[in-house]
C-alpha cells in the first residue's frame, strides 16, 4: 500500500474522530454517569462494532449499501431509536432509584452489547467506510482491495480505542470529583441520560 496515502488517511481519520459526534457524546455520557470502567467498556463495544464494519466492508457490504441508498437512512433511524430507548431507560432508572445517590450501574456485558449495537447503527461510521476509505485505496498496487480496506478499517479501530479511551478516563475523573455530593451525583446521572438523547438527535442529523 502507498505509505503516503496511509499517512493521509491516518491524519484525516484522527481529525474526524476528534470532531464531536455521536460516538464521542456516547462515550462522554457513559463515562460521566458510571465511571471509567463503564466508559472503557463502552469504548471496547464501539471498537468491536467498527471491527465488524471493517470485516463487512472488506466482504463487499459497502458496495451493497451504495446500490441500495435507502438502507443508510433506515439504519440511521434504527440507531436513533435505539439510543432514545437507552436514554429513557437511564432516566427512568434514576427516577425509580430516588433514594439512591446515583442510578444503578449496568452490567459490563450489557454496556458492551449496547455500545457495539450503537456503533453498528451509527451512520457516521458507515459513511466513513462508504465515502472516505475508498479515496485511500490504490487499485494498482497489487494488494487486494479487500485487504486494503481491512488495513484502513483496523487503523480506524486503533485510533478510536486510543482517543475515546483517553476521553473516557478524563471524563470519569471529572465526574468522580462530584459523586461525593448527592445532588451533584444525581444530576450527573440525569445529564448522562439526557446526553444519550442528544446523541440520538446527532445521529438523525448525520447525512
Amino acid at each position: 500500500m502507498d505509505p503516503r496515502l496511509l499517512l493521509l488517511f491516518l491524519g484525516m481519520d484522527l481529525l474526524l474522530i476528534c470532531t464531536p459526534g455521536p460516538d464521542m457524546l456516547y462515550v462522554l455520557a457513559r463515562s460521566l454517569g458510571q465511571g471509567a470502567r463503564t466508559g472503557l467498556t463502552a469504548v471496547a463495544g464501539i471498537c468491536s462494532g467498527y471491527a465488524v464494519h471493517t470485516v463487512l466492508a472488506a466482504a463487499g457490504l459497502a458496495a451493497a449499501l451504495r446500490a441500495v441508498p435507502a438502507a443508510l437512512p433506515a439504519m440511521r433511524y434504527a440507531g436513533a431509536a435505539y439510543l432514545v430507548f437507552l436514554a429513557v431507560r437511564t432516566l427512568m432508572s434514576l427516577r425509580r432509584s430516588a433514594g439512591l445517590v446515583v442510578a444503578p450501574e449496568q452490567p459490563k456485558g450489557a454496556v458492551f452489547r449496547q455500545s457495539m449495537i450503537t456503533a453498528l447503527l451509527n451512520p457516521k461510521g458507515l459513511l466513513l467506510y462508504l465515502a472516505l476509505m475508498p479515496q485511500f485505496i490504490s487499485p494498482g498496487t497489487g494488494v487486494p482491495l479487500g485487504i486494503q480496506l481491512t488495513v484502513l478499517g483496523l487503523l480506524h479501530v486503533v485510533n478510536c480505542a486510543l482517543l475515546y479511551g483517553l476521553i473516557a478516563v478524563a471524563t470519569a475523573r471529572a465526574g468522580r470529583a462530584l459523586t461525593g455530593r448527592p445532588k451533584a451525583a444525581r444530576r450527573i446521572s440525569a445529564v448522562s441520560g439526557t446526553m444519550l438523547l442528544v446523541v440520538a438527535a446527532a445521529t438523525l442529523g448525520t447525512h
